[in-house]
């Protein structure tokens, strides 16, 4: 009699170990992301990211793609509440497909079911400033805010990775560390 094959085994011996579902994308939001709760509570929220292709058509244009994304919990949570649209976000996360019935008709989804996410844009600043104030608003911010050291400018449409800019540094003689991000 032959023994049944344990769930390991059968992973080995079917060369499930090879396959790998994995997606990460960096896009802007098309609308305001919403939240949402399932039935037993847990935050969630569907979002789109509007991804650039790396070519343009034949009309010189760059497309784009737009990529269907379900946030869960903490993830969700927090990009709603920091997220607007057009802001840039990087998911990581596995493709899944799905289907559901409508009007007698199979309707299938793909999505990316994101594990991670990540804001890329720049804070946005919320703070309104009174006419009499602006001109002192700018002096107060330099002694409170930190100095931006590095500041990566994308470009769009390429596949390569940006450089970096340096900004303006009141005291030149201290010494610059370099920041390197790999891609």
């Amino acid at each position: 009699m032959r023994r049944a094959r344990s769930y390991d085994e059968t992973i080995k011996c079917e060369g499930v170990e090879n396959m790998i579902n994995q997606v990460t994308i960096v896009g802007r939001l098309t609308r305001d992301p919403e939240l949402r709760k399932t039935t037993e509570g847990t935050n969630v929220a569907h979002i789109t990211l509007a991804v650039n292709r790396h070519y343009r058509n034949h009309n010189g244009e760059i497309e784009a793609d737009f990529v269907q994304c379900t946030l869960w919990r903490n993830a969700a949570e927090n990009t709603c509440k920091y997220c607007r649209k057009g802001a840039v976000l990087g998911v990581t996360g596995r493709l899944q497909t799905r289907h559901y019935e409508k009007e007698g008709k199979r309707v299938y989804v793909t999505e990316v079911i994101a594990e991670s996410v990540r804001f890329l844009s720049a804070k946005p600043q919320h703070e309104v400033i009174p006419e009499e104030r602006r001109e002192a608003a700018p002096e107060q911010r330099r002694d409170t805010v930190p100095e931006l050291r590095h500041e990566f400018v994308p470009e769009q449409g390429r596949g390569s990775a940006p450089e970096p800019v340096q900004s303006h540094d009141p005291k030149p003689e201290q010494k610059r560390e370099e920041v390197s991000i790999g891609f």
